[in-house]
């Protein structure tokens, strides 16, 4: 009889881990000043569904978590340095992040902008220079999709449809592409890249593209739907900020009520793709159902 899996437990348990790994990523440095920025968004907090997304699809893929964990690391970096850039006046315009002043407020506008460059940058290094034991081979294909995540295949191109959208009334379609690049890539390439590291075949490769474009969408939309139903206090950043911005959203083009089926409909596509290995897919199965019950 399989033992009952205990995700509370694995999540705290690897989150700590995680957190132990972004801590130690940062060492003294030069100059103090820009890695005081680097590490003060890096180390706020906040869920580490990336790095843990990738640890978890290591192991599914038969490999050792603690191979994956400098990506895990890279993960996240390039995860705090699209938040930075996001929040910059130019950009969202967001002076709260994971209930703390954002990091231009703190830092200016130009260390922001550095310290996101420099996070980016830290990211790749990671990878190539921090990953000892990983075959040559597999680390390739790691910097190769981290690069078409963080760059106008996903990440940036993301970012701009979104700022030529504010105003505008745009539809399904455009939205989801939105939702895809600017959130779905990064989910996707957390748990691809852990993969890639374990050495897994095409066919479970094909099975994570399917689960990483549930959750990526499921995510997204539960984040439009936190951003009306929520508060500043509980999610930690500024509530409502869609509608102050007049972004099409998930709630805004289909309703609270089917935007929250849409999601659970989402999070079970992405189940299913990873039923043949329901054993082994315990973690990433259990991560699905907690994007899809976030409060925050």
């Amino acid at each position: 009889m399989t033992a009952e899996f205990d995700f509370k437990t694995y999540l705290g348990k690897t989150k700590a881990t995680v957190e132990a790994a972004l801590d130690g990523s940062l060492g003294p440095e030069h100059p103090e000043s820009l890695r005081e920025a680097m590490r003060y968004s890096l180390l706020a907090g906040g869920k580490r569904l990336r790095p843990i997304l990738c640890l978890a699809a290591c192991e599914l893929a038969g490999g050792e978590a603690k191979q994956a964990l400098p990506t895990a690391v890279a993960l996240e970096m390039i995860h705090t340095m699209s938040l930075i850039h996001d929040d910059l006046p130019t950009m969202d315009d967001d002076d709260v992040r994971r209930g703390r002043p954002t990091n231009h407020k703190v830092y200016g506008e130009a260390v922001a902008i550095l310290a996101g460059d420099a996070l980016l940058t830290r990211a790749f290094e990671m990878v190539s220079l921090r990953s000892p034991g990983v075959p040559a081979e597999r680390l390739l294909k790691v910097v190769g999709e981290l690069s078409l995540v963080a760059g106008a295949p996903g990440l940036v191109g993301g970012q701009v449809v979104d700022l030529e959208s504010e105003g505008k009334q745009v539809d399904l379609d455009t939205l989801e592409y939105i939702h895809l690049h600017k959130t779905g890539a990064l989910l996707g390439a957390c748990v691809i890249t852990g993969a890639l590291i374990g050495d897994a075949d095409d066919t479970l490769i094909a099975a994570l593209r399917t689960y990483a474009r549930g959750i990526g969408l499921a995510f997204q939309i539960i984040d439009d739907i936190l951003d009306v139903t929520g508060s500043s206090d509980v999610l930690g950043k500024t509530a409502g900020k869609d509608l102050i911005s007049d972004k099409t959203t998930y709630p805004k083009l289909l309703g609270l009520e089917e935007s929250r089926k849409r999601a659970i409909d989402l999070v079970q596509e992405a189940k299913t793709a990873l039923q043949p290995w329901s054993t082994r897919a315990r973690p990433l199965l259990a991560l699905a159902d907690f994007i899809a019950s976030r409060d925050r």
